[in-house]
């Protein structure tokens, strides 16, 4: 299949990460079918709560999408984000994300669907 679409679908319900006390959402999209290097997109919703603290075993890139995120590493370096921001999360990495209300990053990982 050359093309596939999913309309609205940073209106889709996603699932809970089920990490307590943090109100952290991810939801897969789309993937390919490469099954030695898949690529695995969707969205990443963090919502005023708890911290979230995530290593990731995979590399990843995110883009703001909505809202606001204050994501640190495991240097201590702090960036605020805001829609058109853009990062790169190296496998291995240890980040926290937050955010004063609310914030949504589309992502792009070096992943398998539900491998998160």
């Amino acid at each position: 299949m050359p093309m596939q679409v999913v309309n609205k679908a940073i209106k889709m319900d996603f699932p809970t990460m089920g990490v307590p006390d943090t109100k952290a959402f991810l939801g897969d999209v789309l993937s390919s079918s490469d099954q030695e290097k898949t690529i695995t997109s969707g969205f990443f919703r963090m919502e005023k709560s708890k911290p979230l603290s995530y290593t990731y075993t995979y590399d990843e890139m995110k883009i703001i999408v909505e809202g606001e995120m204050t994501i640190t590493d495991e240097t201590g370096k702090t960036v605020n984000v805001v829609p058109g921001d853009v990062l790169y999360f190296e496998k291995g990495s240890r980040i926290t994300f937050d955010s004063p209300d609310y914030g949504i990053g589309f992502f792009c990982g070096l992943r398998k669907v539900g491998e998160a």
